[in-house]
């Protein structure tokens, strides 16, 4: 049973705010629990909290639990409610309320989705590409596709998968997720008469794939651990029980994914871990004929491709870890057939590529500057020429295989999310939309900075930084750094209306392109890897060190952030420098890691050995994991005031990783500093679905922090 014990509420009063909470935190009580690997016992008082039926969840004492812990978060936020309505409604006037995306041209159709004022979903519609002035604003003939508010209004959770309109545009298949595991359904829609067809299929990825003639499609299940393992294909009318298997993925460490080339010609089944691909190719006009691999799996080879009409464009890392680009005849795409088209590079990182008729656009990543390149047909190359010195940008929707124009979506830490169209003939970069603030910015108030800490290994680090332009740079500023740093994923330096809440109060923003990420190319991601994890979380104290030695903050008064891998990152650095932050954010955090990858039933233990090693089978790899795993390394001292989420139905980071890591700091920590646990209980890995709703749950963890660290208005 949960303990619930309670102190008195004075033991628990926030360092630095001025109102106490109602109520004492409640206490998980232990239960004993124990195993060993390689010899070395562990024990794990609070493995209890893993219900044995996950991912139903149904054990009373969990429950009571989880909904203790959220009683607690309520009851501590209550004094504060007024500033988190206040910031909510901050954030939200910065929104446009009937937001709508830029036009899409996609054959005889242009689409768009759109929000209507105060919904929390989007409406998806389409007019006929030949209506006048159709490129710029929906026309007279505009229909509704698709009604998310409709589909969404008897669900606390809602989130649309994917949607596809089959090559003659009168089918639609969507998929639905309505709890937040990840596990959606899908259905099939008559556009012309807006009916939906018999067919519906439970527990896919949410991918479709048209066949050329629309008559059948190929979509991914999820077996029970939630791991995509088969192909299937469904023909229109036939029962789903019929439907053939296409492919199905025998080893449980590589998922499979499904995609279509730009050129519609084929489709791709992708198996893969987080260094591995495998790539089969199936003729969309002839869905039955077996699948053709490109390159078998080796460990290390990671590549993919696009179909470009006579040819493939292939991206592989076969020579270099950057990447090159080679073709291959479209009748013989395999590696034999290959050619070299860009060679490989140790300042430039290609990400990836969309071919074209007539060109190919190429992601790169140049000394960490994001790049795009155009390669033509008759061999001629050329950069597209952004207005800012630091920015994020790449490809948006480019759905036509017949291009004069590619989508682009750029910004920056003082620049609003810019859509652009960039003509190829002329080379003119076209401003479609650009993001409006309706409560009002003026970015000349603002100014952004990227500098360079020095590692303890003597490394550079990356930092990107922004604040007003009227904050001082004297270490009496509060600062706000944010990380991740895991699975080769760079955090761009973008822009966000929700930070201005923060910078306007005085905050300077940092983000700290720490290794792990991918932000100075594929070495950088290798260096924060495996044996050399703990490169990640040096880095990110290094760095925060560095900005305190730089005037941008002070020692306790740090607020940081991260939330899954960079959950893990928030548990490590607090282990390791507990005095530097003032108050910490660690959403659905995976903090439990040896645990979690001892456990290869989970769904996504085998698939993380290559990101994290194996302990199972690495004793060396057990005890690095141990030393590391934020878990693994709580003990008896003070730790600063921390926010910990979850989702009850996340089928990435189990609801029990944070629920232990809060159960076990909250026994062993010596402050008076809060300590809160939220977990969704409807959702799942991304908090709740809603455009309002993720913009509230901002707002509590802002509130979080500027009470915590004594900030309050």
């Amino acid at each position: 049973m949960a303990d619930t014990s309670t102190p008195s509420p004075g033991d628990n009063e926030a360092a630095g705010s001025s109102v106490k909470p109602v109520v004492a935190p409640p206490v998980a009580g232990e239960r004993p629990h124990s195993f060993t690997h390689h010899g070395i016992t562990i024990e794990d008082p609070w493995h209890w909290l893993r219900d044995p039926g996950y991912p139903t969840v149904e054990d009373a004492d969990v429950l009571a639990y989880l909904e203790a812990e959220n009683k607690y978060f309520e009851d501590w936020m209550s004094p504060h409610q007024e500033l988190t309505d206040t910031v909510f409604e901050e954030i939200k006037a910065r929104q446009q309320p009937d937001l709508s995306s830029v036009p899409w041209k996609r054959g005889n159709w242009y689409y768009q989705w759109s929000y209507q004022e105060g919904s929390q979903y989007r409406v998806w519609k389409r007019w006929t590409a030949d209506a006048q002035n159709a490129r710029e604003a929906p026309t007279d003939d505009a229909r509704t596709i698709l009604d998310e508010p409709e589909l969404s209004k008897d669900h606390e959770y809602f989130r649309l998968g994917s949607m596809s309109v089959g090559n003659g545009g009168s089918l639609l298949a969507y998929s639905t997720d309505t709890n937040g595991s990840e596990r959606f359904k899908m259905v099939v829609k008559d556009l012309e008469t807006g009916d939906l067809l018999e067919e519906e299929i439970e527990e896919t990825t949410g991918n479709v794939v048209w066949s050329a003639d629309d008559a059948s499609f190929l979509y991914t299940l999820v077996d029970e651990n939630w791991r995509p393992w088969q192909v299937r294909r469904h023909v229109l009318g036939q029962p789903v029980e019929q439907d053939s298997i296409v492919y199905e993925e025998s080893d449980p460490g590589f998922f499979v994914g499904l995609a279509l080339t730009t050129s519609r010609e084929y489709i791709l089944i992708g198996a893969g871990d987080h260094v591995t691909s495998e790539v089969r190719l199936i003729p969309a006009s002839d869905p039955g004929a077996s699948p053709l691999v490109v390159s078998p799996r080796r460990t290390g080879h990671e590549y993919s491709l696009d179909h470009q009409g006579d040819r493939f464009v292939i991206r592989t890392n076969d020579t270099h870890k950057n990447a090159r680009l080679v073709t291959a005849p479209a009748s013989d795409p395999t590696e034999n057939a290959w050619e070299p088209l860009v060679d490989a590079s140790d300042s430039h990182y290609i990400r990836d590529c969309k071919a074209f008729q007539d060109f190919i656009a190429v992601e790169e990543r140049i000394d960490g500057l994001d790049q795009v390149r155009l390669i033509h047909r008759a061999g001629e190359s050329v950069y597209i020429s952004f207005p800012e010195p630091a920015y994020a940008a790449g490809m948006d929707m480019n759905p036509e295989f017949q291009a004069d124009t590619l989508r682009l979506e750029y910004t920056s830490m003082v620049t609003p999310s810019t859509v652009f169209d960039y003509h190829v003939d002329t080379g003119e970069l076209e401003v479609r939309k650009v993001q409006e603030i309706p409560s009002g910015y003026d970015a000349s108030e603002y100014v952004t900075e990227r500098a360079l800490a020095t590692a303890r290994d003597g490394v550079q680090v990356p930092v990107s930084i922004v604040r007003r332009r009227d904050t001082p740079v004297d270490g009496t500023a509060p600062l706000y750094l944010y990380g991740y740093g895991a699975y080769g994923y760079a955090i761009p330096p973008s822009f966000s209306t929700s930070r201005l809440s923060l910078l306007d109060r005085g905050f300077i923003y940092a983000l700290a392109h720490i290794r792990g990420g991918d932000d100075l190319g594929y070495h950088w991601y290798e260096a924060g890897k495996l044996d050399r994890r703990t490169n990640t979380f040096n880095d990110f104290v290094d760095v925060a060190r560095y900005l305190v030695e730089q005037g941008y903050g002070a020692e306790g008064r740090i607020a940081i952030a991260g939330g899954s891998a960079g959950g893990q990152l928030m548990g490590a650095v607090v282990n390791q420098a507990p005095e530097l932050w003032g108050a910490v954010a660690a959403h659905v955090p995976f903090v439990d890691v040896l645990n979690t990858i001892l456990d290869d039933t989970l769904p996504l233990t085998p698939i993380e050995w290559p990101e994290w090693g194996n302990p199972l089978e690495d004793r060396d790899v057990f005890e690095y994991m141990r030393s590391y795993s934020p878990y693994d390394q709580l003990k008896p001292r003070g730790y600063p005031s921390m926010l910990v989420t979850a989702g009850l139905n996340d089928p990435r980071v189990t609801y029990w990783e944070p629920a232990k890591y809060v159960a076990k700091l909250r026994s062993l920590k010596t402050d008076a500093n809060p300590l809160l646990l939220k977990t969704n209980m409807g959702a799942g890995h991304g908090g709740r679905s809603g455009r309002f709703d993720r913009l509230y749950e901002v707002a509590e963890e802002y509130t979080f922090i500027l009470a915590s660290m004594g900030l309050l208005e």
